[in-house]
């Protein structure tokens, strides 16, 4: 990118912030404004994002100073392959969060467009940051919105699972501030790069305390990554935002898998010196237990909304472990999954308010349990009078089978992209031959198949009840704005299955430069990516 190109950099920033700032002047008065104002800023950020995809596939990483400062007293944005595969995700999950809302669910409440261009903004802003600091500003600014976005709505249930959600990412922040301080104090940069370059020299005394600054900066990107124990907010929250402000906020979680991608590979890498691999153990462990947790709190709800988010807390300790491994292979595989995931979750929190919309207050209780208690004789007893082979509602057949898709890419089965990006992970580890498998190994092939396991049977149990057991006494009203965006996000996951080849080609070009970030390092900071001392 030469010249005025350069400045589409900045861009993904830019657009969501002068989109929503001409919605707060417009007002509630002027809806229309602010409904075409956000078509056209969500339109613009995917044409940007897939135009910077197609830019970043070069070996070269593009950065923007802002007002030209120097790289290490300045603002840097940086545009490399996961921040461009980072950006296409968050804009065409945010085109279909935006295009559904136009049903009715923008009218629910106060100011939805603007905080909805802020979530956007936030979310572009760290992916493209290239220092810690503003990494947490764009917290801040993704977090404040998800704060107005969460109790979008209002009502009981949703404002207490989001005063929870606020205390305890302010809690984060707070983490946040403490390790970024410590990392300055020590270390005296916060540009991810430069401090990259340092940390081999850091003197032996001061090694501890910067490796503990950055550990508490770890906790709080695992509290936004859901990390077990830190995950516990996640599937309440989730589940009582609205389902648009719920499939946004879906991300959230991969924004914390990102910083750790980010962060833990560049400073932690083979050039760290004494610190290479610190932390990678906990990774690995912290991803297993969350898988476990995940599984258990899939099996264990009957409620579609808080299984979304349970399933949110799979797939986040299916990538922390997969991280943790530390192996090129692996992380390309776990890239795979990341966007197999981000989409295929969005399509399920979008659908689950459709195939809900008209069944009766408490039918997601099982059949079984109903059954149980004696509720369903009388019922059974006029089903037996009623017409044999009555045809399906073809609404109820769309999403009938958008259901069914969902549940094959969630549980990772054929021959959808959910399972190539399992398949993508593990085969790397069981690459051994007779040599023998490291434990670990054998713990994250049995993680990620019972996991599957478990998400087969609460999708097979949930879809059941939904439409055979008890479905809605009529087919639901389902509008085009409604459904196009869930077919939109499968029909991605389709093209992720069928393009597997050249998609899994830039994941692992993505996880090999992010374990030799060499270009990164030399073109934000116009140094060797490796400078010993001495002659080392």
């Amino acid at each position: 990118m030469t010249g005025w190109m350069n400045h589409l950099v900045m861009a993904p920033i830019v657009v969501p912030m002068l989109a929503g700032s001409l919605m707060i002047l417009a007002g509630d008065r002027w809806r229309g404004l602010a409904v075409a104002l956000g078509l056209v800023s969500t339109l613009a950020l995917v044409v940007l994002a897939v135009t910077m995809l197609a830019v970043a596939d070069e070996p070269v990483v593009r950065i923007y100073r802002l007002g030209d400062w120097p790289t290490l007293f300045g603002i840097v944005l940086v545009l490399d392959r996961l921040s461009a595969l980072m950006l296409v995700l968050a804009a065409v999950l945010g085109l279909s969060a935006f295009v559904f809302s136009l049903a009715r669910w923008h009218r629910a409440g106060a100011h939805f467009h603007p905080l909805f261009q802020f979530q956007l903004m936030g979310l572009n802003g760290a992916f493209l940051t290239g220092d810690l600091f503003n990494l947490f500003v764009f917290f801040e600014v993704m977090l404040a919105a998800s704060y107005g976005m969460a109790l979008h709505g209002s009502g009981t249930a949703r404002v207490r699972a989001g005063l929870h959600y606020i205390v305890i990412n302010l809690l984060a922040s707070l983490l946040f501030l403490i390790g970024v301080s410590a990392v300055y104090g020590i270390a005296g940069t916060l540009n991810i790069a430069d401090l990259a370059m340092r940390m081999r020299d850091i003197a032996a005394g001061d090694r501890a305390v910067l490796e503990a600054g950055l550990a508490v900066l770890g906790i709080a990107f695992l509290v936004k990554a859901a990390m077990w124990p830190l995950g516990f907010w996640l599937p309440g929250t989730y589940s009582a935002a609205s389902a648009p402000a719920a499939a946004i906020l879906s991300i959230l979680s991969k924004v914390g898998v990102y910083a750790i991608l980010r962060v833990w590979l560049l400073l932690f890498g083979a050039e760290a010196g004494a610190s290479a691999g610190f932390g990678g153990g906990w990774l690995l462990v912290g991803g297993l237990l969350t898988i476990a947790f995940g599984s258990v709190a899939v099996l264990a709800t009957q409620n579609l909304s808080r299984l979304a988010g349970a399933s949110v807390l799979v797939s986040s300790g299916t990538l922390l472990a997969a991280i943790g491994a530390g192996q090129v292979s692996v992380t390309g595989g776990a890239l795979f999954y990341l966007a197999s995931s981000v989409l295929a979750i969005g399509a399920f929190f979008l659908l689950i308010e459709l195939v809900e919309r008209g069944r009766e207050v408490g039918a997601d209780v099982l059949a079984v349990t109903r059954e149980a208690f004696g509720a369903g004789a009388e019922e059974d007893e006029a089903d037996a009078h009623e017409e044999v082979g009555v045809a399906i509602p073809g609404t109820v057949a769309i999403l009938g089978s958008a259901f069914m898709a969902c549940a094959v890419l969630l549980a990772g089965l054929p021959p959808l992209s959910g399972f190539l990006a399992k398949f993508a992970i593990l085969a790397p580890l069981l690459g051994h031959g007779d040599a023998g498998l490291p434990a670990a190994n054998w713990a994250l092939l049995a993680a990620l198949v019972l996991s599957g396991l478990a998400t087969v049977i609460a999708l097979l149990r949930a879809g059941i009840e939904v439409f055979w057991a008890s479905p809605a006494a009529k087919a639901p009203r389902v509008g085009l704005v409604e459904i196009a965006p869930v077919g939109l996000l499968l029909a991605l996951c389709v093209a992720l299955t069928v393009g597997a080849g050249p998609v899994m080609g830039y994941m692992q070009a993505t996880a090999q430069s992010l374990h030799a970030p060499q270009d990164y390092l030399g073109a934000v900071t116009g140094a060797p990516a490796r400078a010993p001392r001495g002659g080392e």
